[in-house]
């Protein structure tokens, strides 16, 4: 987690932004709007966590109101957040096949929180294993589902100029509020922080070598 932690920096600052300046200086876009896309970006997915994260542990602190539906919407939150990590990776592709490799690659790294906070979430609320086995196949399957959604529809240059920034705002997120602390969570080391930052080099070294 930690080296994935670095490598999400890595595709936000190697990849990603130099592909914004490039589409800024081709097409003349405005770089305030990109921002205002990557601040809305990082914002959407922090409230969205934060909200699902405050609302089960209320439910915590009272065991008598858990409540199985609670585990069932809370995972369909998190499958409809897995679909759209699937069509930001069939976006990726539409710029370029890099990108959407990159993207690809980070989209599958934090989704292996997203089946772990799936089965915690069903679990914790009371519902069955089977169900949370249910639920932890359709967290798996909607990234794909979302991937496959983007071969029957193109979008404008300027929509995916901002969607760009939208995503960095995203990776950037998951990476510092969210990959990084998970890895330093039982106990923190100079190996932790050295594998962070062999994960931005590895990256850098290969959209050089790309």
């Amino acid at each position: 987690m930690a080296f994935a932690a670095g490598v999400l920096m890595g595709i936000v600052s190697f990849d990603i932004f130099p592909e914004i300046i490039e589409q800024v200086q081709v097409y003349h876009f405005r770089s305030i709007d990109v921002m205002i896309a990557l601040v809305v970006g990082f914002l959407v997915f922090h409230i969205l966590e934060k909200t699902i994260l405050l609302h089960s542990h209320s439910e915590e602190h009272f065991p008598s109101h858990k409540h199985p539906h609670v585990g069932v919407f809370s995972a369909l939150a998190l499958a409809g957040h897995s679909f759209m990590d699937g069509v930001a990776i069939g976006l990726g592709f539409q710029v370029n096949a890099m990108i959407g490799a990159l993207i690809a690659f980070a989209v599958i790294s934090h989704d292996f929180t997203d089946g772990m906070n799936t089965v915690s979430l069903m679990l914790s609320h009371k519902n069955t294993d089977k169900q949370a086995r249910l639920f932890l196949l359709l967290t798996a399957i909607t990234p794909v589902l979302g991937a496959i959604s983007t071969l029957f529809f193109t979008v404008p240059a300027y929509f995916l100029f901002l969607y760009l920034g939208f995503f960095a705002g995203f990776l950037l997120y998951i990476g510092a509020s969210d990959i990084l602390p998970e890895a330093h969570s039982e106990h923190s080391s100079y190996k932790l922080i050295g594998l962070t930052v062999i994960g931005a080099v590895f990256i850098f070294v290969i959209t050089r070598l790309m």
